[in-house]
């Protein structure tokens, strides 16, 4: 059985009961991180074996899982923070299993993405969510303009070292929109940025971005 578990993406209190019910339970945890895995499991007391799944292995990783799971073993499978395949590594190893008819298990939990847009304010009934745009200017600017004339609110994660060159291009692309700047979601220092991108902009002239962000664009009214 293969199971693909939603971690806190700050708070340790946000974890499922399901979740750690799910960890005690399988023979082996697929991690992302396995130092940073290793201290979620020591918090909960958890002694699981661990294996190393994230990007830069995932084809090789997903062959490995596929293998132990036809074998009778049960695998679970955790990202750094939040849920497997979200801007995460799991899309691979979920078609993989799909296409052998390999039974999956969800358990949901915390997301950033549905966080944040709900504390944007912006309106949450349609939106669309693009992750993590490219990093080189070329690239991004294309990558925007895809949803340039969208009506759906626009999810993004960006880099703290590249949060103000992403706002620049969206205002080149967007023009000066209502829009939010999420970090350290449920954690001590949690801060929701509210304004014009170029408001949110004019903040970090000033004070250096920390923190992986999430931001919330309004679409075309």
């Amino acid at each position: 059985m293969l199971y693909l578990v939603a971690t806190p993406i700050g708070n340790l209190s946000d974890v499922a009961l399901r979740a750690l019910e799910t960890l005690r339970h399988v023979d082996v945890v697929a991690c992302e991180d396995t130092r940073k895995t290793g201290r979620l499991l020591k918090h909960f007391e958890i002694d699981k074996p661990k294996i190393a799944f994230h990007e830069h292995n995932e084809r090789q990783a997903t062959a490995r899982v596929m293998s132990m799971v036809e074998q009778g073993q049960s695998v679970a499978l955790v990202t750094n923070a939040g849920t497997p395949g979200i801007s995460d590594p799991g899309f691979t190893l979920v078609r993989r299993a799909i296409e052998e008819d390999v039974p999956i298990v969800m358990i949901p939990g915390p997301s950033a993405l549905v966080m944040a847009l709900v504390l944007s304010g912006l309106p949450s009934h349609s939106f669309t969510f693009r992750g993590f745009p490219p990093r080189k200017p070329g690239p991004r600017k294309r990558f925007l303009e895809v949803d340039a004339h969208s009506p759906h609110t626009l999810v993004f994660y960006e880099s703290p070292y590249r949060l103000k060159a992403f706002l620049e291009a969206a205002i080149e692309v967007f023009g000066d929109r209502q829009a939010a700047l999420a970090n350290e979601l449920t954690k001590l220092y949690e801060e929701i940025q509210r304004g014009t991108l170029s408001e949110l902009l004019a903040f970090f002239e000033e004070e250096e971005p920390r923190g992986e962000y999430t931001v919330v664009i309004a679409g075309v009214s």
